[in-house]
């Protein structure tokens, strides 16, 4: 008990402390079903220290989202993709995706919840909104070097291939269960796992190299929109 009075008096112990175990009750119970004072017994804090840090169960739960996205985007901060050649920064983000979504089902399991929610309390959050503006730049730093070096032949969205990236690596994951019911196949067995980590890298890399569609064929000047969604030169 004393040893965990001391780490409570350091603020920034006490709030990881609270946020890594508001992560586990929300992506369990949701917003609306996870306890304070479950959330307080397991970190070894009190409610008051809670409402102290957050202010409410709310403001729990928005530092929690925050805290979600912060951690995967530092993470990918260390594959120091701008070191790599455009298509081997692609394929190593992909199965950085797909390894951090299998590592850490409960950050997985949270986003579900707050979709259920219609995304309205990450709505309110700056951070997590700027949060997002370093793995743009990062995507929209290997498509242009594909570009450039001629291995990505047409013009490819950072957030639609991002979103290609996620929910290639989230659907099996997230879905495993009922999928390994209906098809009798484990999809939790480690050799189902490395082989879907190696399919949807391919299939990525097959996205991003194919040729042009005709449409897509016209020389029309770009126009790169800015992170807030006007046009504008980055």
């Amino acid at each position: 008990m004393t040893a965990i009075r001391k780490r409570g008096r350091d603020p920034v112990e006490s709030q990881r402390r609270l946020l890594e175990s508001a992560l586990l009750h929300f992506a369990r119970a949701g917003l609306n079903g996870a306890r304070v004072e479950e959330i307080v017994a397991d970190a070894g804090l009190s409610q008051r220290m809670l409402y102290h840090y957050f202010g409410d169960k709310e403001g729990l739960y928005v530092a929690t989202l925050e805290h979600a996205y912060e951690g995967i985007r530092r993470a990918e901060a260390a594959l120091d993709l701008a070191s790599l050649p455009p298509l081997d920064g692609i394929r190593r983000l992909t199965e950085f995706t797909y390894d951090y979504y299998h590592a850490e089902p409960a950050c997985m399991a949270l986003l579900h919840q707050e979709n259920l929610l219609d995304g309205r309390f990450v709505r309110r959050s700056d951070r997590a909104r700027a949060l997002q503006a370093t793995l743009l730049d990062s995507l929209d730093d290997l498509i242009r070097r594909g570009r450039t070096d001629g291995v990505i032949r047409r013009p490819i969205d950072a957030v639609q291939l991002y979103i290609d990236i996620a929910g290639l690596a989230y659907f099996a994951l997230s879905n495993r269960h009922t999928l390994s019911a209906i098809f009798g196949r484990d999809l939790g067995d480690p050799a189902f796992l490395a082989e879907r980590r190696r399919h949807i890298g391919d299939v990525v890399i097959a996205a991003v190299t194919a040729p042009p569609l005709a449409a897509e064929a016209v020389t029309t000047p770009q126009v790169t929109a800015d992170r807030s969604g006007s046009p504008g030169n980055r």
